[in-house]
């Protein structure tokens, strides 16, 4: 349990009612949310995928200090992936996948979630390899060229061979079923119904547990303290034996899984998907959901996803009628008002709260009553782990 709280790792008893309480509070959340309507729950199941974009990209820039403004390219290809392998497009337009599966292509989720992992691993570790010897803005150049270009792949893919149908993207793709049970359908247990919005609530909320377990063993693991020397200083981190381009391959290959599995969720809850869908905007509302809510720092990686994509929501519903109330008509388009807002948060964090809203806390670090802080000496152990 100290994992989800930290500051609570010597109070065992209370960390686990803390726990307790806090996955009480997420089990029903969308069934108090839903009250208001399936629109709302809706925004839930798509803050959870953002927290898991958020949460896969803070790997490469937050521990390993690598901007990269492609990410997005790694969430298309879960996307696709999971498109082209749940729905009729191949088997409508290629006679050999007709003739090898007569019944159509149908992924179940136990082969879709590792091979999203996996599949975008790869165009992780293919990314990476080329930029190894590139640095700040020479590699968010190439970074936002790799995404771009994964992009048009995706828009002219349909000829010769029709294999991603380009601009028109892919439809009729297969809802997530577990057990035989399909999301796409409501669901009575003990007398409740749950909506298709509730069901996927509970298994994004799943599938974003696992992240930041993960998340955080890698933190504190060997892999994750050696990310951060890199991202600190990459010559003094190889001066130490540091194996800096194997360890800068892993993040882009960890980092980029997490965005192959939100891809692939993301198609089975939208049904449909499109190159529309992974502009570069899309790359950089996720940078800026880590630099917001503070780069290599998990709760605030969490905040600054939440923050940036549900409150432009809530806008999109409110911004109107506030309009309409206060000055008689709308005054400026919902669309446009989100991007100022979204525009004067970035500057504002910029200039009073650089390490984002919920930084990282400084480790080795005393301070007294009245006195300035010092560095605090190593003790054996810190000593002998350097």
């Amino acid at each position: 349990m100290k994992l989800f709280f930290p500051a609570l790792a010597n109070n065992p008893r209370v960390a686990y009612i803390a726990t307790a309480l806090f996955a009480v509070a997420l089990i029903i959340l969308p069934l108090v949310v839903g009250t208001a309507g399936n629109a709302w729950v809706r925004m839930l199941d798509f803050a959870l995928l953002y927290i898991m974009l958020a949460l896969g990209l803070n790997i490469v820039v937050g521990y390993a200090g690598l901007l990269d403004l492609g990410y997005v390219a790694f969430y298309a290809v879960g996307a696709y992936m999971y498109a082209l392998l749940s729905s009729p497009h191949l088997y409508e337009n290629f006679e050999w996948i007709r003739m090898t599966f007569p019944d159509g292509l149908h992924s179940s989720i136990w082969m879709i979630v590792p091979l999203g992992a996996g599949l975008a691993a790869s165009f992780g570790v293919l990314l990476g390899y080329p930029v190894l010897r590139l640095r700040g803005d020479y590699l968010a150049i190439v970074t936002l060229g790799f995404g771009e270009i994964v992009r048009i792949f995706l828009n002219n893919l349909n000829s010769p061979y029709n294999i991603t149908n380009g601009p028109q993207g892919i439809t009729n793709i297969d809802p997530i079923s577990i057990a035989g049970v399909p999301l796409s359908k409501p669901l009575e247990i003990f007398g409740f119904t749950l909506e298709s919005v509730q069901l996927y609530y509970y298994l994004f909320l799943i599938l974003a547990v696992v992240v930041i377990i993960v998340s955080i063993r890698l933190q504190h693991s060997r892999i994750g303290r050696a990310w951060m020397a890199i991202r600190e200083d990459e010559v003094a981190a190889k001066a130490m034996g540091i194996n800096v381009r194997n360890l800068k391959l892993l993040a882009f290959a960890m980092g980029a899984s997490f965005g192959g599995v939100s891809g692939a969720m993301f198609a089975a809850f939208q049904g449909f998907v499109s190159p529309e869908s992974f502009i570069l905007m899309e790359s950089i509302i996720i940078v800026s959901m880590v630099v917001l809510g503070g780069m290599g720092h998990i709760p605030g990686v969490i905040l600054g996803a939440i923050m940036l994509y549900a409150i432009p929501e809530v806008l999109r519903y409110a911004a109107k009628p506030a309009q309409e109330a206060i000055f008689g008509y709308e005054f400026v388009p919902p669309e446009a008002l989100r991007m100022l807002l979204f525009g004067m948060a970035m500057v504002l964090i910029m200039l009073y709260r650089p390490k984002g809203l919920w930084p990282a806390p400084q480790h080795g670090v005393k301070t007294r009553a009245g006195a300035p802080a010092t560095p605090a000496a190593p003790d054996a152990g810190t000593a002998k782990a350097a």
